[in-house]
């Protein structure tokens, strides 16, 4: 009967067997796991330092050039999502609405998972009333709803919305949407908001409704 030893002593000579028998391609395979595992540090390690960069980078930032220095040099860094927001915000303060567009749809391309996106688009649609586009407008606030409509922008989006029908005369859609703002998102500040625009918006008369106006007395003299 073979004793326990003897099936170590096999066992032992097995492993010295496959060793020898593969010993390059185990060599092969054991290079490359250290080399990846050397290569992913690396890429970690400048990773951190680009990252660290880029945002000292930010901090220093005060102009328009210097925030777009931080978008040419770190174009995919949280950073650099930053920048294009503070370089629209900075063309705006100047009066550049059409370029802080420009910059704010350049950072929706770039980053269009952003948690900021909704904001931008904000942004736009408030620049586009300021220069008198109010159709244009009123469609990116309609865009914002229908992208994201559990977004913290979405019933500021409605309420600009309330604004601009409410300046062109459409009481009733505007009351309308005052309406869904107090119904489906009744805990924000917009739905304070909503409230108080809706009591100053009287609803159009109905034809049922209008006072028949009497006819002027006939006076002296005249003809009735």
């Amino acid at each position: 009967m073979p004793t326990a030893p003897a099936q170590t002593s096999d066992a032992t000579l097995e492993a010295q067997v496959f060793w020898l028998r593969y010993r390059t391609e185990l060599a092969v395979l054991l290079v490359l796991a250290l080399l990846t595992a050397t290569g992913v540090a690396a890429w970690k390690f400048y990773q951190q330092r680009r990252e660290t960069a880029s945002s000292e980078a930010l901090a220093g930032a005060k102009t328009a050039a210097d925030y777009q220095a931080v978008i040419d040099r770190y174009g995919e860094a949280p950073a650099a999502a930053a920048a294009y927001l503070l370089l629209a915000e900075e063309q705006r303060k100047n009066g550049k609405l059409a370029d802080a567009n420009a910059t704010l749809k350049r950072f929706l391309d770039k980053f269009p998972r952003h948690e900021l996106a909704s904001t931008a688009r904000m942004s736009i649609g408030a620049n586009l009333e300021a220069m008198g586009k109010e159709d244009e407008a009123m469609a990116v606030y309609q865009q914002i709803v229908s992208v994201d409509p559990g977004s913290f922008n979405a019933a500021g989006a409605l309420l600009a919305q309330a604004r601009i029908l409410q300046a062109k005369g459409r009481t009733d859609e505007a009351r309308r949407v005052c309406e869904n703002i107090m119904t489906q998102y009744r805990q924000s500040y917009a739905a304070m908001e909503a409230s108080q625009l809706l009591a100053t918006l009287k609803p159009a008369a109905t034809p049922a409704a209008k006072a028949v106006m009497p006819s002027p007395a006939a006076t002296p003299g005249q003809k009735p």
